[in-house]
């Protein structure tokens, strides 16, 4: 083993025990009253009664929102419940699920790989995964013609996965896919719920179906995330807890984020919950899917995350901050700028994604939506299937994380909007 690596090893065995298990705590970011960042105490109240009425009228179980500006925290609230059924209120340390919000640390470890000179960004998968080599893609049936495999023009880069134009996807319920078969029949594990298998183990299943389009050919949201995460693996020779711990978790301070939630910080992990159907909330049935109830052993790229919501804004701030939080520095200024700059030129990202653009595992806002959003052309963005976003507008300094429990669908839910709108109002300058 390198000596460089060894040391990291020796670093993290000796720090990491008092970093991950409380000995730092997490919400010690930088806090100040509202108005000596520009922001409006008084209309950053009115977001407070936006989730405070959510809960009331049983939208949401709870929340937490965090709101930074020019580096530092002038908002954190929680709302409404942790537990409902048992009256437990929430409070701003509650632990999440965090979901698709996975996606952006995954990302930046891949890009830590590329500042290292052990990753690129145009390598073939096939160079870390080879089972990824020769792919088919599939060309579904049409006007009663049946459907077809042809071969991949090229193989799927990592570029690909960053950006998602792979052609590798996701099969969500009741929308049609011509690959729902043969995900199913392939038993694909799209990062929820418990397992007893390894994430090499899905991968492979995956690499031998077919993609939904050519490589480069379209943005389809997908499992590109996942296969990330076994790339870093491989190219790292780290399981990716390990290296999200190394690299990501202890130099950033985010001692409340995990794969999986230690024993003793169970009881922090916030309840899950679906809409029922008259539109009210009700408890994610004991036993179902994307329960508490996590694998130790898959650690999904693209899902499988536990955090709060000032670790994830610990994580946001690092990228404010050109890569660096504090005396750590994560990534280039250079490589950030590229992470968060458009990366798949005029290709329609879809209707469910905050931005219209999509940058090295962010949804970014272009110059086609300006006057569209209340974010600045540049921020960047992403959420989650449990109803969580973030954004950072470097624009206006901003750094926002909103978190709550409650699984798709989301029928009229429409905090992820307003949110964006009444942070905007209260800036004062």
């Amino acid at each position: 083993m390198p000596c460089v690596a060894r040391t990291r090893l020796l670093l993290l065995a000796l720090f990491a025990p008092a970093l991950l298990a409380g000995g730092v705590r997490a919400d010690d970011l930088p806090r100040v009253k509202p108005e000596t960042v520009g922001l409006s105490a008084e209309k950053l109240a009115r977001i407070d009664e936006l989730f405070e009425t959510a809960v009331k009228e049983r939208q949401i179980a709870g929340s937490v929102v965090l709101i930074a500006r020019k580096g530092q925290v002038a908002h954190l609230r929680a709302a409404g419940f942790a537990d409902a059924e048992a009256k437990k209120p929430m409070a701003t340390d509650a632990i999440f699920r965090l979901a698709s919000m996975t996606k952006p640390v995954t990302s930046v470890a891949a890009m830590i790989l590329v500042d290292d000179g052990k990753l690129r960004l145009d390598d073939p998968v096939s160079k870390y995964l080879p089972e990824f080599k020769g792919q088919k893609v599939l060309i579904p049936s049409k006007d009663g013609a049946a459907e077809k495999l042809v071969d991949a023009e090229r193989e799927v880069t990592v570029r690909d996965l960053l950006t998602h134009t792979s052609g590798l996807t996701y099969v969500f319920p009741g929308v049609p896919s011509p690959l729902a078969k043969r995900y199913a029949e392939a038993k694909i594990n799209f990062g929820f719920g418990p397992t007893t298998e390894r994430i090499g183990d899905n991968v492979k299943r995956l690499a031998a179906l077919p993609l939904a389009h050519q490589p480069g050919a379209a943005f389809t949201y997908g499992l590109n995330t996942d296969v990330l995460g076994r790339v870093v693996e491989v190219a790292s020779g780290q399981d990716l807890d390990e290296f999200f711990r190394e690299r990501i978790f202890v130099p950033l301070r985010m001692a409340d984020t995990a794969f999986l939630p230690p024993p003793e910080k169970a009881g922090r992990v916030a309840a899950l919950y679906k809409l029922g159907e008259d539109g009210k909330v009700v408890r994610q049935e004991k036993g179902a899917a994307w329960t508490y109830d996590g694998s130790k052993t898959y650690f999904s790229g693209g899902a499988g995350l536990f955090g709060t919501a000032s670790d994830y804004a610990r994580f946001l701030l690092m990228l404010q901050g050109g890569g660096r939080l504090g005396g750590s520095r994560l990534l280039k200024p250079e490589t950030v700028k590229l992470m968060t700059a458009n990366q798949i030129g005029e290709l329609n990202v879809g209707p469910l994604a905050p931005t219209d653009g999509f940058g090295l595992g962010f949804g970014v806002l272009t110059e086609r939506n300006k006057g569209k959003s209340p974010m600045s052309v540049g921020s960047y963005s992403w959420g989650g299937a449990f109803y969580t976003t973030f954004w950072v507008d470097p624009k206006k300094e901003l750094v926002v994380v909103m978190l709550t429990q409650v699984a798709l669908p989301w029928g009229d839910l429409k905090l992820m909007e307003e949110l964006p709108r009444r942070t905007s109002e209260a800036l004062a300058e």
